[in-house]
């Protein structure tokens, strides 16, 4: 019985050790490389979304957003701790940092901007269906082409 009893408690204390590993290995994190940034002023803003409510222009309406400093024409940007699902991320090049994407005359874009698969722009912006990405294990990795119009 005894040995019953210290068999029982050494799997219970190999369970609680591996619980915290194994909710870890559940997250995942995206990677977002952006290229083809015109110069390095300003900063990138990255907003990440896990349903079309919102995309690509609400940044409220984002899981999570981001903004760093432009110190090339390529950056990363990492999110961390996502549940394995579809994903979609807008980007901008925030060349004024004023945290919005700067539109001329009748709503052209002034500063860069692109999106995750980096669809094919043609009137207004692509749906969260086009730019949708699949998150999964424990790190993906994206490239997004910024695009200047």
């Amino acid at each position: 019985m005894k040995r019953f009893t210290s068999y029982a408690l050494l799997l219970a204390i190999v369970g609680l050790t591996a619980a915290p590993h194994a909710n870890a290995a559940e997250r995942s994190s995206l990677t977002v490389t952006i290229s083809g940034l015109r110069n390095q002023k300003g900063q990138v803003c990255l907003s990440l979304f896990s349903e079309g409510q919102g995309f690509p222009g609400s940044s409220d309406r984002a899981i999570e957003s981001q903004c760093v400093s432009v110190i090339s024409t390529e950056t990363a940007v990492t999110f961390r701790n996502l549940n394995a699902g579809s994903y979609a991320v807008a980007v901008i090049h925030d060349a004024n940092k004023d945290g919005t994407l700067n539109k001329g005359f009748l709503g052209i874009p002034k500063e860069g901007f692109g999106f995750s698969r980096n669809p094919r722009i043609r009137i207004g912006p692509p749906s969260f269906r086009d730019a949708a990405i699949s998150v999964s294990g424990t790190s993906t990795n994206i490239m997004i082409q910024l695009k200047y119009l």
